[in-house]
């Protein structure tokens, strides 16, 4: 396995790094020795993980993790995880691929308390940042846990999202487990655009607001709404009790 810290460490000190840059490196990396990587991608939301999904699945072995404690409420977390569950499905049939899912346990007391002192922050702010640092860590835990090559996440495909915070704060958690985390700024390369025709294309639900209940007051977000829109969907999908029963809650939400 090679550690993509490499790359970052020849670039001068106050140089900004293009993260999108460092991943092309490690690819040629693995290209030139036939290697073909197990990577555990950390995935908020079925949108997010499209063109990730297009992008790395050729070269690489991969789970879609989903662990998203942030979101809110736990009806919206149950759609959002069928969503993603249905979208890897399509696109393995659509793709002949073997992509994986993974759910982690909804706990998110765990997110109310890391997220404590924050609660008035602005969106993009550090309770955004520690967010990711939850969600980032979780999936570290995971992808060594279970022998993974690598951990990434598949946030920086959006660009209301800071790459370079989710790339710093990986880069810390692989100082703290055996396995290396995979950079990357998947917005880059038309990412983005290409993540809304996929959606247009499997029909896929792109929600309104990233899942934090802080944000969404922000945003003036109609919880009564979004809670019966995604019972409605919820109670409607074949896989719905089997999965329910898979969550574990950890604590109520405020």
């Amino acid at each position: 396995m090679i550690d993509s810290k490499q790359f970052i460490n020849t670039r001068h000190k106050n140089q900004k790094i293009n993260y999108d840059n460092v991943l092309k490196e490690l690819i040629k990396e693995w290209e030139k020795t036939n290697f073909r990587p197990k990577i555990l991608i950390h995935s908020c939301c079925a949108p997010c993980s499209t063109y990730v999904l297009e992008y790395l699945s050729e070269i690489s072995d991969i789970t879609i993790f989903f662990s998203n404690s942030n979101i809110h409420p736990k009806e919206e977390y149950i759609k959002r995880m069928l969503v993603q569950k249905d979208f890897v499905e399509e696109f393995n049939k659509r793709n002949d691929k073997k992509i994986k899912f993974l759910a982690d346990e909804y706990a998110p007391s765990k997110f109310i308390s890391a997220v404590k002192g924050h609660e008035e922050d602005r969106e993009g702010g550090d309770r955004c940042h520690i967010c990711y640092e939850m969600r980032l860590d979780s999936s570290a835990q995971k992808a060594e846990e279970l022998g993974y090559d690598y951990f990434a996440s598949a946030l920086t495909l959006s660009p209301k999202k800071n790459a370079t915070v989710i790339n710093e704060a990986g880069y810390v958690l692989q100082e703290q487990v055996s396995i290396y985390y995979l950079p990357s700024d998947f917005k880059k390369n038309n990412g983005y655009k290409r993540s809304v025709e996929m959606c247009n294309d499997y029909n896929i639900y792109r929600q309104c607001y990233c899942g934090c209940v802080f944000a969404a007051k922000d945003q003036g977000i109609d919880f009564k709404e979004v809670n019966k829109k995604a019972r409605d969907f919820n109670r409607n999908h074949e896989d719905y009790e089997k999965f329910k029963s898979l969550i574990k809650l950890g604590g109520e939400l405020i």
